[in-house]
């Protein structure tokens, strides 16, 4: 049996499977946490990743293995390779000011979109490399190289010092903002307009399935994913298909091969780990929603449900807004939510959690709608994620999306997609090894458009609104 394996360093932890090259079975798997905030020492990623390998029983007996990580982490290194600052994290706000600087500086949004088809925002690492110019001129300075999470942790696996020797992915690389993904370019001059003049080295983009090394043990390096596209791969995910993921935020991307340009920069166009698009969309709502609708009505998660299946759809005219966080898509950043067309009559709980479960689902159905305006149709739904949990969501879900909605066994589908890419790059084939991706339930439903239509007439409040 060959084993390959695959890596997901995410915000929050990092996660090791070994699974058989041939079928995608895990034979074994680790883990270890990465610690909290929103600027990280890589090192402590590097000490995850031993320990989670350590806890998976080793890779001496692996043949391959690649890396999927969170993506537009900033890592900045120097001349010998050494970690210039602490990485800032996707989450990290600080740069918001400079991402709204570079959009202005480079004629507007609709420049951005056009040029790389991503508009900046705080998370991506072009607002943070202005960020660094403007308030640590020394460390832009001492600068040699900028590379992304997974780039780094590729490039230790290694074992080389040599700048030249980094690596990175088309899918990692289209959340930079100084790459195109329809062009399968860098564009140099955003990265020095991002730090004043300055052009350090980046790291080279690889195909789907070349080979960024080997370890020092002589297994081969896969070229590595960003987390979305690597759960795009682990999942089998194809041309019509858009993968909702509802964990903490809402999360709509679909694999496509047109490459969007989104002026209102609400779709972000990203690539995927095959060689196509995988257009994606943000939101700051996800299941949280569905936890703050349960304690409201102090009700547990099952209940939560039950009541939801109970009502109606429409919830007999209720309407939930669920920009309990503000919200990021739209772009309503002092947005609070809002519960709308309450009577007499229709003030119930099992209405209340109809709405709650509905409103969710609207917000996600409205990033839909935004990446099919973008050229990318799709035909059914992945819904993965905790929220994917709740027996009211797999139900109620098709009906909003107007779509039949696919539910997998949960699975570490990031760390599954960078072990498929492992065997990819290893088999050389022309396409991923074809392993079972586990979907294990189909839901259907009649469309309510009529409910949609209602949510999206409805007006979130404004906080601080009487």
């Amino acid at each position: 049996m060959t084993l390959v394996a695959g890596v997901d360093s995410s915000t929050q932890s990092c996660k090791v499977l070994v699974c058989d090259a041939d079928s995608g079975d895990i034979v074994r798997s680790g883990t270890a946490p990465h610690p909290e905030g929103t600027e990280v020492d890589p090192q402590r990623w590097w000490q995850a990743l031993q320990t989670a390998v350590e806890n998976a029983g080793g890779l001496d007996d692996v043949a391959a293995l690649s890396v999927g990580a969170q993506q537009h982490g900033m890592v900045c290194l120097d001349e010998f390779g050494d970690v210039v600052r602490d990485a800032l994290l996707w989450n990290d706000t600080r740069s918001s000011a400079a991402a709204s600087d570079l959009v202005d500086e480079l004629g507007g949004p609709s420049e951005w979109a056009k040029r790389i088809g991503v508009v900046p925002v705080a998370a991506i690492t072009v607002s943070k490399l202005r960020w660094l110019a403007d308030n640590e001129p020394d460390n832009a300075a001492a600068t040699d190289a900028v590379c992304l999470p997974h780039d780094w942790l590729t490039w230790r696996l290694t074992g080389s010092s040599d700048l030249d020797a980094l690596r990175t992915d088309r899918s990692d690389a289209s959340g930079t903002g100084y790459f195109s993904a329809e062009s399968d370019s860098y564009q140099p001059d955003l990265l020095e307009l991002a730090l004043r003049g300055r052009r350090p080295a980046l790291p080279k983009v690889l195909g789907p399935r070349d080979s960024a090394g080997q370890t020092s043990s002589g297994a081969t390096l896969g070229p590595g994913a960003g987390d979305n596209a690597g759960a795009a791969l682990g999942l089998g995910a194809q041309p019509g298909d858009c993968i909702v993921s509802l964990g903490t935020s809402g999360v709509v991307s679909a694999v496509g091969h047109a490459a969007p340009h989104d002026p209102e920069g609400i779709v972000a166009g990203f690539a995927d780990a095959t060689g196509r698009q995988l257009p994606l969309i943000c939101t700051l709502n996800g299941a949280p929603v569905l936890a703050a609708v349960a304690g409201m009505l102090d009700v547990d998660y099952d209940e939560l449900d039950r009541l939801a299946l109970s009502a109606p759809a429409g919830a007999e005219g209720l309407t939930l807004v669920p920009y309990l966080e503000g919200e990021r898509s739209p772009n309503l950043p002092n947005a609070s939510g809002a519960l709308q067309g309450m009577t007499a009559r229709n003030l119930t709980a099992a209405n209340i959690a109809r709405a709650g479960v509905e409103g969710l689902l609207c917000s996600l159905a409205y990033c839909l709608d935004k990446i099919s305006a973008q050229g990318v149709e799709a035909e059914r739904i992945i819904l993965v994620g905790g929220g994917a949990r709740s027996e009211a969501v797999r139900v109620i879900a098709p009906a909003i999306f107007g779509r039949p909605v696919l539910v997998p066994t949960p699975a570490e589908y990031v760390a599954l997609g960078a072990a498929r890419q492992a065997a990819w790059t290893l088999a050389q084939s022309d396409s991923p090894p074809g392993w079972s991706f586990g979907l294990t339930a189909m839901f259907t439903a009649d469309p309510t458009p009529e409910v949609v239509e209602r949510y999206r007439s409805a007006q979130p409040l404004t906080l601080g609104q009487a």
